[in-house]
């Protein structure tokens, strides 16, 4: 896995890479109440907001990690937003992009630095 300064978790299988937030981001927003998610078939370039987020405290986007085309979203979360508090590394990812250049998450941190980075 890789982590973004943004709080958001990567998981890479290939040039797929699925996208979700931290625990530490889940704890931070509380209990979320809402979540939009982008069509399939998205292309994206890095840095662009795709998903947004509700909670009873704040609203907050989620970035394009990596250029390239969404390929899959997690429907789940529409019905159960409740999903990215309970399991925000697990079953609360929010969607699946196909990378057009895999390379660009080689600028991410690891596990150890993202402990370090959220200290």
């Amino acid at each position: 896995m890789k982590f973004t300064e943004e709080h958001e978790w990567l998981r890479a299988d290939g040039d797929v890479v699925a996208v979700g937030i931290t625990e530490h981001a889940s704890e931070q927003l509380g209990d979320v109440v809402f979540v939009e998610l982008p069509e399939v078939g998205t292309q994206v370039t890095k840095g662009d907001d795709i998903v947004v987020i509700e909670s009873v405290k704040a609203a907050s986007d989620i970035l394009a990690p990596v250029d390239g085309e969404i390929i899959e979203i997690n429907e789940t979360l529409a019905d159960d937003p409740g999903k990215v508090n309970s399991d925000p590394l697990g079953e609360a990812w929010f969607f699946k992009i196909k990378a057009s250049d895999p390379s660009q998450m080689d600028e991410y941190m690891d596990e150890d630095a993202y402990k370090d980075f959220i200290g």
